[in-house]
């Protein structure tokens, strides 16, 4: 019998190959260009605007292509699609009418037509249950000889998130002697809870403590309820310099105390109102923030009191950072002999917790 050369086989099973065309080489997932030109490959996902194909070209290359670039995908398997508003659907991307995608739900095989620009993620990475975000700073400076000056502050900022629920922290501890005595003395912490009913908008409940040598205070108590909106939320922005901005505003209620060293204690009901404000630019590298609450009287609205803290976190290297805040306090009704308003200037080199 007589042996068929191998390497007329192989010219063989080549020149099937490319007479097969596009349909033998589309095995696997497909990325249609609106130039024309096609991409085989395994899509590993799209993310920040950009889509990344492991191509099949019996390499490990991997490319990245422009998703305003993109004309039609169709995949092998299922992937995730997650859209704007944050649905989910999962299914097999299937051939459609340029700039659409048509995910083809399992097990029901039902065809949803889905617009480029309502698409936010192919097969995004897993989100963490809890996502722990914030930084905790302290500064601290002394002098001796002719004059004697300690000073210390710390200021923490941390926030846990998870689909839900939203967990925050902020506590500020400031202490200052000059000559050996006492020059500054103050302290505030705040907890808040936020439960989710939507997307954006959520309920809450906090409670506000704050004490101050020189406002005549021994403590301040601010246990407050009601309801609040995300405005803004990572994510909303494509724009690399404003994809981690948040902005979230709130109303409600709250009983609120001050106990006094020497002023009558007083006690009254009062509106919450409270607007935060992060900005990270140039990826967590530059950090501006405002975060303000404000408490009016419902039985004088001539008496009120506002705490505001507004700043820059920079980076320094890696996760260790510079804070610069200001605080800033007023209140319209102050105990006899004290200021209204009240300014911090702190500086303090600290950690940053997540990205």
């Amino acid at each position: 019998m007589r042996l068929f050369p191998v390497s007329a086989l192989a010219t063989i099973l080549l020149t099937s190959c490319l007479l097969a065309g596009p349909g033998l080489a589309a095995a696997g997932d497909v990325v249609t260009l609106k130039n024309g030109s096609t991409v085989y490959g395994e899509i590993l996902d799209m993310i920040q605007g950009k889509v990344r194909v492991k191509t099949s070209f019996g390499t490990e290359e991997t490319i990245s292509i422009k998703w305003a670039e993109v004309a039609q995908i169709t995949t092998d398997h299922p992937l995730p699609v997650r859209l704007q508003d944050g649905t989910v659907l999962v299914g097999t991307l299937v051939e459609s009418e340029k700039g659409m995608l048509k995910v083809k739900m399992d097990p029901l095989g039902a065809l949803v037509p889905v617009p480029f620009e309502m698409v936010a993620a192919v097969n995004p990475p897993a989100k963490p249950p809890v996502d722990i975000q914030g930084n905790i700073t302290l500064g601290i400076a002394g002098a001796s000889g002719n004059s004697e000056l300690k000073n210390i502050s710390a200021l923490g900022d941390v926030v846990a998130r998870s689909e839900q629920l939203r967990l925050t922290l902020i506590g500020r501890y400031v202490y200052g002697e000059s000559n050996s005595q006492v020059a500054v003395r103050n302290s505030r912490g705040t907890v808040k809870v936020d439960f989710f009913t939507t997307k954006r908008a959520y309920l809450f409940t906090s409670a506000y403590f704050e004490q101050d040598t020189f406002q005549d205070l021994n403590l301040r108590t601010a246990l407050g309820a009601g309801t609040g909106y995300q405005f803004i939320d990572k994510g909303d922005y494509k724009d690399l310099y404003k994809s981690g901005m948040q902005l979230y505003g709130e109303v409600g209620l709250a009983y609120f105390n001050e106990d006094f060293k020497i002023k009558p204690d007083q006690t009254s009901t009062r509106l919450r109102t409270s607007v935060r404000w992060d900005w990270p630019i140039i990826t967590d590298k530059i950090v501006v923030y405002h975060y303000d609450e404000f408490f009016p009287s419902l039985d004088n609205i001539q008496d009120f009191y506002l705490t505001t803290d507004q700043g820059f976190i920079l980076q320094i290297i890696r996760d260790f950072v510079m804070k610069l805040q200001v605080t800033y306090r007023y209140n319209n009704k102050p105990p006899p002999g004290i200021q209204s308003s009240d300014t911090i200037y702190l500086i303090t080199f600290g950690y940053s917790i997540g990205k």
